[in-house]
């Protein structure tokens, strides 16, 4: 499955009024792995830029001057996602800026020229119910290091961002991945592995892990006055906690 994390900066925060794209970041996915392959323009929006988004990307018109116009690079664009699936933070945003600087070249939207759209500002939410879910606060809750992120910018919140999807989706991905490779054939197609050759070790508690584990759970039953579900669905069986 071939697979584009992408995001944008802006000059603003509404394509409707006015506002126009002016950098564009992508990365490329391949059956789930980073291919090296990526696609990064900064673009010229023949307006000026609101004071407040300068404060997040640092870009000024000043920079984009000597930059193409969107239509100059279109084209590479719109082949470079040709119907691969998106994986976009915030989707709705980053498509319809993107939708619009289409529109204005008078060709058909954006969206129609890709495949699929993951959100995952939308997946973060259902898994995080309740959290900050900005690109940053997932980077620290994963375990993903974004301390050379200072500004935001394109490519670099791609790449990031195609990490932090690989860690939100990896599941038990991660346990078959060497033999996934070694069953990968030519053009990227991919048998289906054989998992007869995956042993995973059993690691059994201790003596004395059991037994602080059973400390935990008297103590539990104790704070619940004897209520604990366990206790009751085990009373009488040998080797259990009496309730």
């Amino acid at each position: 499955m071939r697979q584009i994390v992408l995001d944008t900066e802006t000059t603003g925060l509404n394509a409707a009024t006015g506002d126009r794209l002016i950098e564009i970041g992508c990365v490329e996915l391949l059956n789930r792995r980073l291919t090296g392959r990526h696609l990064h323009f900064y673009v010229n929006p023949e307006r000026d830029i609101d004071e407040g988004a300068i404060a997040v990307h640092g870009i000024t018109v000043e920079f984009l001057a000597d930059k193409p116009r969107f239509a100059e690079v279109v084209h590479e664009i719109r082949e470079f996602v040709a119907d691969a699936e998106l994986i976009i933070h915030n989707a709705q945003f980053d498509l319809g800026f993107l939708d619009m600087e289409f529109q204005l070249l008078g060709m058909p939207p954006f969206r129609e020229h890709v495949g699929n759209v993951i959100d995952t500002l939308r997946e973060a939410r259902q898994m995080f119910p309740g959290k900050r879910n900005s690109l940053d606060a997932l980077c620290d809750r994963l375990g993903i290091s974004n301390a050379h992120r200072t500004l935001h910018g394109a490519l670099l919140d791609a790449e990031l961002l195609a990490e932090v999807y690989l860690a939100m989706t990896r599941g038990q991905n991660s346990l078959v991945i060497d033999t996934m490779d070694s069953s990968t054939g030519a053009g990227g197609a991919t048998a289906t592995a054989d998992l007869s050759r995956l042993v995973l070790p059993v690691l059994r508690a201790t003596d004395a892990e059991l037994e602080a584990h059973f400390d935990v759970l008297k103590g539990l039953d104790k704070a619940s006055g004897g209520k604990t579900v366990w206790q009751e669905a085990a009373a009488g069986e040998p080797g259990t906690l009496a309730a």
